[in-house]
């Protein structure tokens, strides 16, 4: 199967390619229009291709569409609402008129009653895909994974960061939030049986580890698998989340910012059962994710 994979140069995109290769696939990477190391990638430009039209001529012989393209930021040159739902919108809208019918859309958990405008983005994409599927005309799912954690990650370089720390401090709301963190070897997998045995499967799929915790108990649990002993986990005062979370904003290299710590206050997590019979077996565990993703 011939598949467009845009976001192919992202942490999750980049283990997408590789779970899509090895099950057979011939994987159509994108890249920016500025140019990458792969001149055989397609060049798309999520902050501006906003054309069903501009899409159909690169779907010409395309089987099927996977797209992994996120920002968490709003900026001139990746604006959120552009990046996540104008472009995937006319991209799913060509791949209705080219007749390409499975589309997998890689969103993420706990949007849903989210005010951020990566919550309102992200969901509005969702609702085009689906609304195009309901009327017979796509075969789309949405993906909607907890927190992704693998190599390379901005996310997981932050938590295993955290997680070296002999004190912690962390804001009230993040110590009671419950995460179902996923292994991005997993998720991969996941779009990669989607795209065979599980091609019937439609709708929104939750992709969640085995079990749901605490984010104070995974950063236990990260440290522990580093070797380390427990921390002691202390309340950030309000003013100083505040304040950490606007710098953030400022400095687009920090992974913590306003719109993360939203999104990091509440739960995060899903039943696994629907993620499982994807697999084929139960997905991996927070207690087991260093020795199977970090390396």
């Amino acid at each position: 199967m011939n598949v467009l994979l845009c976001g192919s140069s992202g942490f999750i995109g980049r283990n997408i390619a590789k779970a899509l290769v090895t099950a057979g696939h011939r994987v159509m990477a994108t890249r920016s229009p500025a140019g990458s190391a792969d001149a055989q990638a397609i060049a798309v430009d999520f902050s501006r291709d906003t054309d069903p039209a501009i899409w159909l001529a690169r779907l010409k012989g395309v089987d099927a569409v996977v797209n992994a393209v996120g920002v968490l930021r709003d900026t001139r040159q990746r604006p959120i609402q552009v990046v996540h739902t104008e472009v995937p919108k006319a991209l799913y809208t060509a791949c209705a008129q080219a007749g390409v019918r499975r589309v997998v859309h890689v969103s993420a958990l706990g949007i849903e009653g989210s005010n951020t405008a990566y919550a309102q983005t992200k969901l509005a994409a969702e609702r085009h895909l689906l609304g195009l599927t309901e009327q017979g005309l796509l075969d789309g799912v949405v993906l909607r994974p907890s927190v992704v954690f693998g190599a390379n990650g901005d996310s997981s370089k932050l938590f295993v960061n955290l997680a070296q720390l002999p004190v912690l401090m962390l804001p009230q709301a993040m110590i009671r939030a419950r995460i179902q963190p996923v292994a991005v070897g997993d998720l991969a997998l996941a779009i990669a049986r989607l795209l065979q045995e599980s091609r019937s499967l439609k709708g929104i799929l939750p992709c969640v580890g085995a079990t749901p915790l605490s984010m104070a108990d995974f950063i236990g649990s990260l440290r522990q698998q580093l070797g380390k002993g427990k921390a002691l986990v202390m309340p950030l005062p309000g003013f100083m989340t505040t304040l950490s979370a606007r710098i953030g904003d400022q400095i687009p290299a920090l992974p913590f910012c306003t719109e993360t710590l939203s999104l990091l206050e509440q739960d995060n997590v899903a039943p696994v059962q629907a993620f499982t019979e994807v697999l084929g077996r139960r997905p991996i565990g927070h207690q087991d994710l260093v020795k199977t993703s970090w390396h």
